[in-house]
């Protein structure tokens, strides 16, 4: 099979020299603040969010890009990257995860029935994430990044996570299949073959798709010849590097928090404490009411990984943004793209919330944990994604293009 390189983005040496003492001082100052109020692991947990966001802004490493482009244009080199990067997850997650690598403490894998809630949940999400422009991870680094349109869509990210709870209980109630793990229903071995073989199907077809369009086929190593320390520290990072850095930086929030990265969860609880603080009884709610979450909200965000992490994402990109010379806020949007952007994000926070997670929680995780919900989120929320893609063009944004 024959593969193209793609030439690096040409980039500056300028560096934004205020914004990045301003973020690298809170950096320090966070990791100070969690390690005296919290614990060095929620400390660690939280620079661990930092370096994700920091490689998911280098390499511009989004869900909703990647798969808008394979949609309209044929080519796959991101979503190549990103089954690579699960895939690679995958081989540490499941085997710690089946108990075939011994290790002192419980681990709790994004496990999650199949069912309406997630058929539905994943389909919202498809379609939010095209006209919301990102998805959990993408709002987060595009934030941190300075883009204004990405905190009118994280705010209603927020809110349809705080929705999505209130409703929850509902969406659960309706059929569903039990929790279907690999590593169990395989073994530890099994378990993580099958999945490996998936997304080996995956990515070939991917790539068979692409060549019979393109006659070539994008390499996700395009870049990474011309690595130095230079395009190491301004960007723009290759893919492959990126997925390698996710990947690690998963198994790290696996190995510290007891569980695998994911996003929504900690949005929720924004949208939850806010309400509280407006004199919703958000404590009544049957999601909130159990001792776990109960917990959560009456505590501060700092105790909550999600959040903090979420928090360490977005200073990292805005570190990556300072380092690259690119940390520049864009308030200069039409209004049918603000529109889009509340209505994506109030269908992503929603739909996340019925499906168990986003492009983070449920895919990426849900997948290299060996859970059976994250393969079905994928293709629901791919086909979401074209309807996503279709109506774009009303609200002033770029779909699918005529041949």
């Amino acid at each position: 099979m024959a593969y193209i390189s793609l030439d690096s983005r040409p980039q500056g040496l300028r560096i934004d020299t205020a914004p990045l003492l301003v973020v690298a001082g809170a950096i320090i100052a966070g990791f100070a603040v969690l390690s005296s109020i919290v614990s060095t692991t929620q400390a660690l947990l939280f620079l661990v969010g930092g370096l994700l966001g920091l490689a998911l802004y280098q390499a511009s490493f989004g869900f909703t890009g990647g798969w808008k482009r394979f949609a309209t244009e044929g080519r796959s080199r991101s979503m190549r990257a990103q089954f690579v990067m699960i895939g690679l997850t995958a081989i540490v997650f499941i085997p710690l995860m089946s108990g075939l690598v011994p290790i002192d403490r419980n681990l709790v894998g994004a496990w999650a029935p199949v069912g309406v809630s997630v058929v539905l949940g994943a389909l919202i999400f498809g379609l939010g994430m095209q006209l919301g422009g990102g998805c959990g991870s993408g709002t987060l680094f595009t934030v941190g990044g300075g883009s204004a349109r990405m905190l009118v869509t994280l705010a209603g990210f927020i809110a349809g996570a705080t929705i999505g709870t209130a409703h929850l209980p509902f969406w659960l109630s309706l059929p569903s299949l039990p929790v279907v793990r690999l590593g169990e229903t395989f073994g530890g071995i099994g378990g993580t073959l099958v999945t490996l073989a998936g997304i080996a199907a995956i990515v070939g077809v991917l790539a068979f798709l692409e060549k019979r369009r393109h006659g070539n086929v994008e390499s996700i190593f395009s870049g990474l010849k011309d690595l130095s320390p230079s395009s190491f520290l301004h960007g723009p990072w290759p893919l492959v590097l990126a997925a390698l850095v996710l990947a690690l930086g998963n198994v790290l929030t696996l190995l510290l928090a007891g569980h695998p990265w994911s996003v929504t969860y900690g949005f929720g609880l924004w949208g939850a404490k806010i309400a509280q603080a407006s004199g919703v009884d958000v404590a009544s709610w049957a999601f909130w009411a159990s001792p776990a979450q109960s917990r959560a909200l009456n505590q501060s965000v700092l105790f909550d990984v999600t959040s903090v992490m979420n928090f360490g994402i977005i200073l990292g990109a805005a570190l990556a943004a300072g380092l690259a010379g690119k940390f520049a806020p864009k308030v200069k949007v039409p209004l049918l793209s603000w529109v889009a952007a509340i209505i994506g994000g109030l269908l992503m926070g929603y739909g996340a919330r019925l499906s168990f997670g986003c492009n983070i929680g449920a895919l990426f995780s849900g997948i290299a944990s060996g859970s059976l919900h994250g393969w079905v989120w994928f293709v629901m929320a791919y086909i979401g994604s074209l309807v996503g893609i279709g109506l774009r063009p009303l609200f002033g944004l770029d779909g699918f293009k005529k041949s």
